[in-house]
């Protein structure tokens, strides 16, 4: 796709290219997923195309870490599917988001379609330079909002984790672990792992 742009650009083409697609603000969910398959970390948020640039190589470290740990232990307790991003999670209508890591539980596998997954029982993001706001604000209350039962966030700066759980509509912070501590977590119940293999 990029190759291709590039190629348009070259030709003098990309404005043509560009009437092809809805304005920004004018996007709807079937535009969305009418595009081009890509590994890039697209969202749809307010009828607009949110892209995201590529992770650092510290930020994949610490996904490849934690989703090694879940995945591990959701296949040995046969608790659900574990998925990493680029993965579209439809919040609601018009609100496709792409976290880092999300977990389904069995008991709501049906929300699993071929195109998307519905809302998760659990979401993980790592925050980043860009993206710190959009993970502690925009996010936090979207999946807040639409009823995600636990959130974390991941802190690659003070080498820390958070993580919220779902009470009556409303995030409580649960606990914060840094380097030294067990972090645990409530729908994963059972899972115990040291702060210190996360960011190592």
């Amino acid at each position: 796709m990029a190759q291709m742009i590039e190629e348009l650009q070259i030709e003098g083409l990309t404005l043509e290219v560009a009437k092809l697609f809805p304005r920004q603000g004018e996007w709807t969910e079937r535009d969305y997923f009418n595009l081009p398959e890509s590994n890039r970390i697209i969202e749809l948020s307010e009828g607009r195309l949110i892209i995201s640039p590529s992770p650092t190589p510290r930020h994949q470290e610490i996904s490849s870490n934690l989703f090694l740990i879940i995945a591990t232990y959701v296949k040995s307790n046969k608790s659900g599917k574990v998925c990493y991003s680029p993965i579209d999670i439809r919040l609601w209508e018009g609100k496709i988001r792409q976290p880092d890591i999300a977990f389904m539980g069995n008991e709501h596998l049906d929300r699993i379609t071929e195109e998307f997954w519905g809302i998760p029982d659990l979401i993980i993001e790592i925050l980043s330079e860009g993206n710190i706001k959009v993970d502690k604000e925009d996010k936090y209350f979207e999946y807040q909002k639409a009823g995600v039962l636990e959130y974390w966030i991941v802190d690659t700066f003070q080498q820390s984790i958070e993580i919220f759980n779902l009470e009556n509509g409303v995030y409580a912070l649960s606990g914060k672990w840094s380097a030294g501590d067990v972090a645990h977590s409530k729908a994963l119940a059972g899972l115990q792992f040291n702060i210190d293999s996360i960011f190592e």
